[in-house]
């Protein structure tokens, strides 16, 4: 984040977050301790700092103002009818009944008659309305638009008419679940081919008559109250502008007094019902031309990008919003939004409704305009997290929609630390997200045989595929957290099906036609079992030890090594997860020995590459071997048998392979034991290359050279280490005084070279062993000071070779204490 000052004011830039890849694979290595690794963990999952995005307007605020604008007409028609109907029945009628006019009298019955029914009976009108956008059929105008479509209209109408109940098709009582529809915004006729029986009808196909169903149901009876509505209100017009423009109320009689205020009473009756039919017209004149003419739902369905299904989704809100506007509060349909819509929607019973909540909540959570606040309100929300949890296990074919909306919304909510821990916390989370996986390979077969992989393809009716994709990216998510990986690795088949996924096929790897999904399937199972590998602590020991023991682990990683040339990125990731299975010793010898392993990553790590992801690929595959040569005697034994010190030797002058390479060398001389003293007589050969550098290199290249040099010179007599030293140009004197020039330099144990002081020390102790004259050498140059100033200063994090995180593994057989006092003793301080 950076900060200036201008003119007083201050501007701050937010940058984008460090990706998984970077906080999971920090600039150090297994060679150092990865302090950074916690740190920029929680920095990158945390929800403390986001990129400050500008504020977007919700497009269903459109519809919810326009719902209160229509609620203050409509109450204020029905307050203006209420008085109108109060007036007409204590004054007209009660007071004027036997004066009136027969027109009068019959004109007031008709209006009191319309507008009491409409007035009373509103509320239900608009709950045949709402029932009517309960379907996904679009309120039964498209089966209409078919029947008249069709070329036997008539006859069709009339069998519709005189067939009995009984024989109508289960399809229009049915439970509506979806079919097969791989699109989220797929049109609603898609939804109707998929039926699932219920034992309860749905509202608006209820039909309240045994004949003429297509007639007698409630979306179709919500059209006739619609129309109803008008002509009652038209009616009204028509009837009090006939009074209110003739007067011909009657004469009053000279002195009678009984008729008096008949005149004014029936003016403000008929003004009254003409106020109030207008503006109940004028509200649907307003609702016709926002809905029909403005497009307003379409406008906001294409705003939300809910596609050609959405429509019926904001017809839905729309009348929900009214519907608490009227019935409640004009106020109240402002509180709504489409999350919180869709967070009820997905709660519900119906399988129409979980549809729409569904779509609503997947599109939201992928649009990048809405994707923060729709994800933060369901995180907030642990309901609907379950909720989300559970419809994972719905393994329907008709159920795939909702499915697969479900898994995309975890998907992108386990992207947030605090909501992939809600997620994980969820009791059955795991086991559910481990639903979404099919393996290609039987997992409970017999205990004497393991079943043969069969190919899984997405079938006519189900994209499993989609599913796979969609499990290996929640799991990897939630794979950040480092409670989660153990969650992952407790539930039970889950490591096993996410191991089958690594495997690719020698065809798929060398095939340039390949599918994508092929590719990322296996990719993201590689990344997911990396994290797991890479755990720290006790969870990182059990992740790796059952991670090693699938049988199919190593020999899947190998088939990417040798086949996976053109896929690089595929072999850096297996690579990197034997680095992490190497951490332990069962693993070690586990991968070793695997026929082939150690030579595939020799035959990458020598083979000459421009590219730059080669050339990480080359990296990766030299720390994995220095790695597999720790403390390994076995695998340094399988190492010497390829016969590559040679090559090693030479790898020492290529920049980006001479720290992997010195290791490996170094591990080869200090783990394979005496037996091999003959074989590595070869590494007196990188003596010089190796004394140069220590001369002109410093930190991390400085180091393993350090570490080479104290163990490979030992292989030297003292007149080979004499000709060395002629060759190279550099005296004793001059290497005695770089090594204490480094012990004061370091006065304290760095942790990005946390060895130096040690092998330094290493070093010093061979050539006073060496020579009895360099003992006077480095007495001169003020050694014992600096070796005091080490007794001081010493830590344990000096005594470990490799780390996990910050935790030291394979601790070094003599402590950097020892070492010290063996050199002052040789310095001759007893």
């Amino acid at each position: 984040m950076d900060k200036e000052e201008d003119g007083g004011s201050i501007h701050l830039e937010v940058f984008e977050l460090t990706k998984l890849n970077a906080a999971r694979s920090p600039g150090g290595t297994r060679f150092t301790p990865q302090r950074s690794t916690i740190e920029k963990r929680d920095s990158n999952n945390s929800n403390s700092v986001s990129p400050i995005r500008p504020a977007v307007s919700a497009p269903e605020k459109q519809l919810t103002i326009f719902a209160l604008r229509l609620a203050v007409l409509e109450k204020a028609a029905t307050s203006l009818g209420t008085l109108g109907f109060i007036w007409a029945t204590v004054v007209l009628l009660g007071g004027f009944a036997i004066t009136l006019e027969k027109t009068d009298f019959w004109f007031i019955t008709i209006i009191l008659l319309i507008e009491g029914t409409r007035i009373f009976s509103r509320s239900h009108e608009l709950e045949w309305q709402h029932q009517a956008t309960w379907s996904l059929t679009d309120a039964g105008i498209s089966s209409f638009q078919a029947m008249r479509s069709s070329s036997h209209f008539i006859v069709d109408t009339l069998k519709s008419i005189f067939r009995p109940i009984a024989v109508r098709k289960q399809s229009q009582h049915g439970r509506e679940v979806s079919g097969r529809n791989n699109n989220p915004e797929a049109s609603p006729g898609n939804w109707e081919l998929g039926k699932m029986p219920s034992r309860t009808w749905k509202s608006s196909d209820v039909p309240l008559l045994p004949y003429a169903p297509w007639v007698f149901v409630s979306r179709n009876i919500s059209k006739v109250l619609y129309w109803l509505q008008l002509l009652s209100a038209t009616a009204c017009v028509v009837l009090s502008l006939l009074k209110l423009i003739k007067h011909n109320y009657g004469e009053v009689a000279k002195g009678d007094s009984d008729k008096r205020n008949r005149k004014s009473a029936l003016t403000i009756f008929y003004a009254l019902a003409l106020a109030e039919a207008l503006l109940f017209l004028m509200e649907k004149a307003y609702w016709e031309w926002k809905l029909s003419f403005c497009r307003l739902l379409e406008k906001v369905n294409k705003e939300c990008e809910l596609g050609d299904s959405g429509v019926l989704s904001i017809r839905r809100f729309f009348y929900d919003a009214y519907s608490k506007c009227v019935n409640g509060s004009i106020f109240d349909g402002l509180k709504m939004d489409m999350v919180s819509f869709a967070m009820d929607l997905l709660a519900s019973n119906s399988p129409d409704e979980q549809l729409i909540g569904a779509r609503i909540l997947r599109q939201f959570a992928i649009c990048e305009r809405y994707s923060d606040d729709t994800l933060q309100k369901i995180g907030i929300n642990l309901s609907v997290i379950e909720r989300l949890v559970e419809m994972l296990n719905w393994k329907d074919a008709r159920e795939e929609e909702i499915r697969l909306s479900a898994a995309e919304i975890l998907s992108k909510l386990a992207g947030k630390k605090q909501n992939s821990l809600r997620v994980a916390g969820i009791p059955g989370a795991m086991e559910s997200i481990s639903s979404l996986l099919k393996p290609s390979r039987n997992l409970s077969s017999a205990c004497d045989e393991i079943c043969e992989k069969r190919i899984i393809s997405d079938q006519i009716n189900y994209g499993y595929w989609t599913f796979n994709h969609l499990g290996l990216l929640i799991l990897k998510k939630l794979a950040r957290d480092q409670d989660n990986c153990g969650k992952i690795g407790n539930t039970r088949c889950l490591l096993p099906k996410i191991i089958d996924f690594t495997h690719a096929e020698d065809r798929m790897l060398k095939d340039e036609n390949v599918t994508h999904s092929q590719i990322l399937t296996v990719k993201r199972s590689l990344q997911l079992v990396k994290m797991l590998a890479s755990s720290t602590g006790s969870t990182g020991r059990h992740l790796r030890r059952e991670i090693s023991e699938i049988v199919f682990t190593i020999s899947n990683i190998r088939e990417i090594l040798r086949n996976g040339e053109k896929h690089p990125k595929l072999q850096k990731l297996g690579i990197e997860i034997l680095t992490s299975l190497a951490l332990e010793e069962n693993a070690t010898e586990r991968i070793g020995g695997t026929g082939g392993i150690l030579k595939e990553l020799f035959n990458i790590f020598f083979k000459p590459g421009t590219g730059e992801d080669q050339n990480h690929v080359r990296i990766a595959a030299g720390e994995a071997l220095a790695m597999l040569a720790m403390d390994s005697k076995s695998n340094c034994h399988r190492i010497l048998k390829l016969k590559a010190l040679e090559k090693l030797v030479g790898a020492l002058e290529v920049p980006f392979l001479r720290v992997n390479a010195a290791r490996i060398i170094r591990n080869l001389c200090a783990f394979s034991g005496s037996e091999c003293f003959y074989q590595l007589r070869g590494v007196r050969a990188a003596a010089p290359t190796v004394l140069k550098a220590i001369m002109s290199e410093e930190k991390k290249l400085q180091e393993v050279m350090l570490g080479l040099a104290a163990t490979g010179f030992k292989f030297m007599t003292s007149e080979e280490s004499i000709v060395v030293f002629t060759k190279t140009g550099i005296r004793e004197a001059d290497l005695a005084y770089e090594l204490v020039q480094i012990l004061r330099k370091y006065k304290y144990p760095p942790i990005k070279v946390p060895r130096i002081r040690r092998f330094t020390i290493e070093l010093a102790i061979w050539m006073m062993r060496d020579k009895e004259a360099n003992v006077h050498i480095f007495k001169d140059f003020g050694m014992e000071e600096e070796l005091e100033g080490v007794l001081e200063t010493t830590s344990d994090i000096e005594n470990f070779n490799i780390f996990s995180g910050t935790v030291g593994l394979n601790r070094h057989g003599t402590s950097i204490h020892s070492l010290v006092e063996n050199a002052l003793k040789l310095l001759g301080r007893q």
